[in-house]
């Protein structure tokens, strides 16, 4: 049987929930890789000065991608988010919807919903949310806006309450994307896709493009091999955005899926960032996936979330 704590993180791994209509069905959101990305050209890494080991170098080391979401607690702005849960056959069975203006006026944070509806199987009888894929989005984004989102170790937590060790992993993931996530037994290694026994299973494609109409940006793409065999990858597709200026990383898209006896996952997840008076913030996270463990009950779910209107307060 799958231990406790991995059965949490795979949950959080799916990361969110959302409008209700009995047997209706939706097309999900498809967080395709960096929609909002203009390609011009394959490029030739060489003649731009660079090397494979400066992306990845880059991917493993930065801190600016973090760093934007610690800073949108320095930030008025607004915010809306839909959020779908999903039965086997893909309906929709619960909603989640938010429209928001979230305000730092005289250094205290406040929230003003504009609108905010719940429908269908969100709640459990004692309140808390039916889905852990729900706790983490709280977690990872509403949270983040009333006190510091703590740093991603890859450790497993101890303090701060029973889901610590899970929300690290899952900050882990997302933050330090190719380090390795530890704690998850017969997966733990397969995030490791810059190391000597996965990087042969991986292809690297370089290309320019013009991201959000006007900033000039590189796109480098880690994909999957076509001939790799099943379970000896979890991370199908992992595309990094950077401004061709000072390189910093504008967007991330992840592709996920495994499984054996002991998990089956799906999972695609897209966030992108822009400037604000030269300050790096997210303005778009898409996300779907499906996930399913031996006792517990499947979660399916889709979001999209969108920040705008940022207003730096005092």
């Amino acid at each position: 049987m799958l231990p406790k704590s991995s059965k949490y993180f795979f949950i959080l791994i799916m990361l969110f929930v959302a409008p209700f209509c009995k047997a209706q069905k939706i097309s999900r959101y498809d967080p395709d890789t960096i929609k909002t990305i203009v390609l011009d050209s394959v490029i030739n890494i060489n003649s731009h000065k660079l090397n494979v080991q400066d992306f990845i170098d880059a991917v493993t080391t930065d801190t600016s991608f973090y760093k934007a979401f610690q800073s949108m607690r320095l930030y008025s702005y607004s915010a809306e988010n839909s959020i779908y849960i999903y039965d086997k056959r893909d309906r929709v069975t619960g909603k989640i919807y938010r429209k928001m203006n979230y305000s730092r006026a005289g250094g205290k944070p406040t929230v003003q919903h504009i609108t905010k509806s719940d429908s269908g199987q969100v709640y459990k009888k004692n309140g808390k949310y039916q889905l852990y894929t729900v706790e983490m989005f709280d977690y990872l984004f509403s949270n983040t806006y009333n006190k510091p989102l703590a740093a991603p170790s890859g450790k497993d937590g101890k303090a701060g309450g029973k889901n610590a060790s899970y929300k690290s992993k899952l900050k882990t993931l997302i933050f330090r994307p190719g380090t390795k996530v530890s704690g998850i037994p017969f997966i733990s290694g397969k995030t490791e896709i810059f190391s000597p026994e996965l990087k042969q299973f991986y292809y690297y494609q370089f290309a320019r493009g013009t991201y959000l109409d006007s900033i000039m940006v590189y796109r480098f793409k880690v994909i999957r091999k076509p001939s790799t065999a099943p379970g000896d990858v979890m991370i199908n597709e992992m595309t990094t955005i950077f401004d061709t200026r000072t390189f910093q990383i504008m967007g991330r898209f992840i592709d996920m899926s495994f499984s054996n006896m002991f998990v089956s996952f799906n999972v695609r997840m897209n966030i992108e960032m822009n400037n604000f008076n030269g300050e790096l913030l997210p303005v778009k996270v898409s996300y779907q996936g499906n996930w399913d463990v031996p006792l517990h009950k499947e979660e399916r779910a889709s979001v999209l979330i969108t920040h705008r209107d940022y207003r730096r307060e005092n």
